[in-house]
């Protein structure tokens, strides 16, 4: 199942958000020879996100640096999704791939921060998480971040969801209800 059939099964309504902020990852700058010289595009990766579990991204192409962010947000809000948190950080460790670019992800203890590099970063914030340790492996390009990202996010389960696939309480897999 593609990274967009998962994002679409994941995916939450806009009203159900609190006061959602949008991001700026990357703007990136194309040109095409023309008769009568260069014309630019730019194209815009944003992160919209609400601080408490609701995160999308969004890519905007134009031909001013304004209208591709604009574009972006919009697209951003469409694609928001619903990350399980425990308290101020994921749940269980995960590693998500995308192309030659694998993360792994791990919760961290109170206090640890937010140890991520790049759009990893900005992704985690836009969520809410406070306590996390991310190490990404591969290529670095902030699109291919971004996917393999996003396949982490969503691979991540719910205790609970785990303790009823498997006819267990939290207690027996060793999860403390929070």
């Amino acid at each position: 199942m593609s990274l967009h059939d998962r994002l679409y099964r994941r995916r939450v309504r806009i009203d159900e958000c609190g006061e959602v902020k949008d991001k700026t990852v990357n703007i990136s700058r194309t040109a095409k020879v023309v008769k009568g010289g260069r014309r630019f595009g730019f194209s815009a990766l944003i992160i919209a996100g609400d601080g408490r579990g609701h995160v999308g991204y969004g890519l905007g192409k134009s031909n001013e640096v304004p209208d591709a962010i604009r574009k972006g947000g919009e697209q951003a809000h469409k694609s928001m999704i619903r990350v399980p948190l425990k308290g101020s950080t994921i749940p269980h460790d995960v590693v998500g791939k995308f192309g030659p670019t694998s993360i792994m992800i791990k919760p961290g203890s109170p206090g640890t921060g937010v140890i991520a590099g790049s759009a990893v970063r900005i992704i985690l914030e836009a969520v809410g998480v406070k306590d996390i340790r991310t190490k990404i492996t591969g290529s670095s390009n902030p699109y291919n971040v971004l996917y393999a990202t996003f396949n982490a996010l969503l691979a991540l389960r719910e205790p609970e969801f785990i303790a009823s696939g498997r006819n267990a309480s939290l207690e027996e897999l060793g999860y403390a209800p929070y």
